[in-house]
């Protein structure tokens, strides 16, 4: 911009803002050039319009857990959130803004199951934390299994192009063990599908199977070779198989083909080293979108039976 000496003061504060209009306008479409667009195949509208509302995805399912040869009635959780996480420390972090270089955007997976054994209970949580708009595996998951005869946890955290495991249990077999894990996680497909089911690998692939299940089974913890295939079956919607070709093991994840991508079911079969068949199912009976962590007063605990809980 070139002011002449003939050239009066309101002309040139009339130069000075439309100058700075364009600096402003060319600044705005270079952050949007930058911007996250999510990974290959993410509808970005769509998946900002649903998932960034401030509120989480509660699906409760009815659940028959085979557990000691026997299937028990409970039921399953899965609460689907965004939340900003650390790349550096691998937890949430509390305030985004400002560690904005270190924040990163994830979908997180918190499912549940309760069921009762006899006179006794289980309870198992995992956690699953998959980055929306980078093309990676998850950085951190975790599993717990609690029951009255003790705990058990497993944390797995990619650092350097490899899963850390980490064991925890009262089984003096399992207990306090680390190792090194190359493979994606089989837990993990359930956050991909949430995000777009074609980020989901298909045919022979190298996975770490459940978490829940290598606890339950007492299968030791390490990579599989399995098959992954899918189908449409109807209803708008589609099942995510998975056949492990060594340790007898099968599950099938059923989902709306149509964005959100709405987990409606699964069941897992395996083969015990008895050579007898378990099988687990879950199925979705009610969703719900809710700011359930603004909702913990005495008020909101009528929202449980709306949910089925």
């Amino acid at each position: 911009m070139i002011l002449h000496p003939g050239t009066n003061m309101s002309h040139k504060v009339f130069f000075i803002i439309n100058h700075v209009k364009l600096l402003l306008i060319h600044v705005f479409f270079l952050l949007c050039a930058c911007a996250p667009s999510g990974r290959e195949g993410m509808d970005e509208a769509k998946f900002s319009n649903y998932w960034y509302q401030g509120k989480a995805e509660v699906n409760v399912f009815d659940l028959q857990q085979s557990r000691y040869g026997e299937v028990r009635p409970g039921k399953a959780v899965m609460i689907f959130v965004t939340e900003d996480f650390s790349k550096s420390k691998q937890v949430k972090l509390d305030d985004p803004e400002q560690h904005s270089s270190d924040a990163q955007k994830v979908l997180k997976l918190n499912m549940t199951r309760e069921f009762v054994t006899g006179v006794y209970p289980y309870h198992t949580m995992l956690s699953v934390f998959t980055p929306i708009y980078e093309d990676a595996v998850a950085p951190k998951l975790s599993a717990s299994v609690t029951e009255w005869c003790g705990q058990s946890f497993t944390q797995l955290n990619f650092k350097n192009g490899k899963y850390t495991a980490q064991q925890f249990s009262y089984f003096e077999s399992e207990g306090d063990q680390e190792q090194q894990l190359d493979a994606q996680t089989e837990e993990e497909l359930f956050t991909l599908i949430r995000l777009n089911p074609d980020l989901v690998p298909l045919g022979n692939v190298i996975l770490i199977p459940s978490l829940i299940f290598q606890r339950f089974s007492h299968h030791p913890l390490q990579v599989e070779q399995a098959s992954l295939s899918r189908k449409a079956i109807g209803s708008d919607q589609a099942e995510l198989n998975i056949a492990y070709i060594e340790i007898g093991r099968k599950v099938s994840i059923r989902y709306q083909q149509q964005f959100p991508y709405e987990i409606t079911g699964f069941t897992e079969t395996w083969t015990n080293e008895k050579g007898e068949q378990e099988v687990t199912t879950a199925t979705r009976t009610s969703l719900q979108l809710l700011a359930y962590w603004q909702q913990n007063g005495k008020i909101f605990e009528p929202l449980r039976k709306e949910l089925g809980l």
